[in-house]
């Protein structure tokens, strides 16, 4: 009775704790949900060749671009439940630890773009920080109320799909057993830059087998392989030997509670970034 318990409750924490990437800061400045394409439900995604991969299955395109500038700090927001923002839980629960990642597309038209026909790059993850011990990218996307920062690279202007992403890895130690969350938000880049990264298709990017999909986190970790390209355009970090520190660097005192549905003015100043 007591494994058929602890079963039962291990399936409720894994179904209740699912989440998506629901919103966009620009410089710290609020653009809510107002260029997301917001996914149907807060499933993840398991099939690494699944067409629902680039953007999420469902996700409706939306009638408003963000307008961002290379070197301009954009920050992506998830919680668990469609229109949350509150601090009081976490972004992702159930122990779902793995990496968070951020892709880039150029596209035509980003209110009309097909995520999985479009060709992306990196600009940002956050594996596994420390082995001492073990955190991940999602540890810290936690301690700051699901708010994940990076900086947009030194890119050509045009239109573009912003593909945000968390891998669980909580169950991922037999094949299929990953979970991707990913979400696209629509924007302009605006400027003079020419840079032209190297791009991988999504699905494609990924395989089943992949050492950073195919992986038991349920011991003891001195590195882990994100998968997927290198970023474009920065330096990551590598794994601390000591305790990653757990505290918030997002001011969580300021995380708003409504949800803005308008894109905000160019060049506008915010709250700061995580």
């Amino acid at each position: 009775m007591l494994l058929k318990f602890a079963a039962t409750a291990a399936f409720v924490a894994s179904a209740s704790a699912h989440a998506t990437f629901q919103q966009l800061w620009i410089n710290g400045v609020d653009a809510g949900s107002s260029c997301v394409r917001a996914p149907a439900s807060n499933s993840p995604v398991t099939d690494v060749n699944s067409a629902d991969l680039a953007c999420n299955a469902g996700a409706a395109t939306s009638a408003n671009v963000c307008t961002v500038a290379p070197g301009d700090r954009v920050t992506v927001e998830m919680h668990q439940q469609p229109g949350q923002r509150s601090c009081g839980s976490e972004a992702i629960g159930g122990a779902h630890y793995g990496p968070v990642l951020a892709y880039m597309a150029a596209v035509s038209d980003a209110t009309t773009a097909v995520g999985s026909q479009a060709s992306w790059f990196k600009v940002s993850h956050m594996g596994l920080v420390s082995n001492n011990p073990d955190y991940f990218g999602t540890q810290v996307l936690n301690d700051n109320c699901g708010h994940y920062t990076f900086t947009i690279p030194n890119i050509s202007p045009g239109n573009y799909l912003l593909r945000a992403e968390v891998i669980a890895l909580h169950v991922a130690s037999s094949a299929g057993g990953a979970q991707f969350y990913p979400a696209c938000f629509q924007l302009s880049v605006t400027g003079s830059s020419s840079g032209s990264p190297p791009t991988v298709k999504i699905p494609g990017a990924y395989s089943a087998q992949d050492p950073g999909i195919l992986i038991d986190i349920h011991q003891t970790l001195t590195d882990y392989v994100v998968p997927g390209p290198t970023p474009y355009g920065t330096t990551v970090p590598a794994v601390a030997t000591t305790a990653y520190p757990a505290t918030a660097t997002w001011n969580t005192a300021l995380q708003p509670s409504t949800v803005p549905t308008t894109t905000p003015a160019p060049g506008a100043t915010g709250i700061g970034t995580a």
